[in-house]
């Protein structure tokens, strides 16, 4: 008699932490997936970074900046 009265309770237990399992898988850990992202670079921003980090020369910069005027 204890133990079908037990079992019905230890069941609810269960359905209760698969339900928070999901909800945090479901939504994530905290705020939406865009929140955690970081925001996509340009390519004029990459192309100013790449300068500024010494990865290309100032022709070099102004050459891909005219394309990407035009481009744009």
């Amino acid at each position: 008699m204890f133990y079908d009265s037990m079992l019905g309770m230890h069941a609810l237990w269960w359905i209760f932490w698969v339900a928070v399992v999901f909800a945090l898988v479901f939504w994530g850990w905290g705020g939406s997936p865009a929140c955690r992202e970081r925001p996509r670079e340009t390519p004029h921003e990459m192309l100013r970074r790449r300068l500024a980090n010494g990865e290309i020369t100032t022709e070099e910069y102004e050459k891909r900046k005219v394309i990407l005027d035009r481009d744009s």
